[in-house]
């Protein structure tokens, strides 16, 4: 289901939550809302549509990848950069890591690590960052 986006601070600045199979549907919601709003959003948290969860979706391009409790384990080469949200009006300055490995749970529950480079570790890193509270 579409879901509407979060944009009070208050709400996106709380650390989310462990992930269980009892919150899947959070996962098809962010996969709905993110197609929705493809022309302007390449990634999104769980609590960026109201869920306090650990869980995001990364467009990558060729496919959308849902991470269940990802967890950034290594990152290498930082970098300054400028982002935008969805979230929040304007854009911010921060510092990225060009190349980063994931620990996550897919949809079904496997675990996954993986390496990302470039312009997909930023949105992940991005990603990962809403659900520890922290706003760009």
């Amino acid at each position: 289901m579409i879901k509407p986006i979060i944009r009070d601070a208050f709400f996106l600045n709380q650390k989310s939550e462990e992930a269980t199979k009892v919150d899947l549907q959070i996962a098809q919601d962010l996969e709905d809302t993110l197609r929705a709003n493809r022309e302007r959003c390449v990634g999104m948290a769980a609590n960026m549509i109201g869920h306090r969860k650990n869980i995001i979706i990364v467009a990558t391009g060729f496919a959308d990848i849902v991470m269940i409790n990802p967890v950034i384990t290594d990152r290498s080469e930082p970098y300054d950069t400028e982002e935008g949200c969805l979230s929040l009006p304007g854009t911010r300055h921060t510092t990225r890591y060009k190349n980063i490995t994931v620990r996550y749970l897919d949809k079904g529950f496997t675990e996954h690590i993986q390496n990302f480079s470039g312009y997909i570790a930023q949105i992940v890193q991005h990603e990962c960052d809403h659900l520890e509270g922290i706003l760009i």
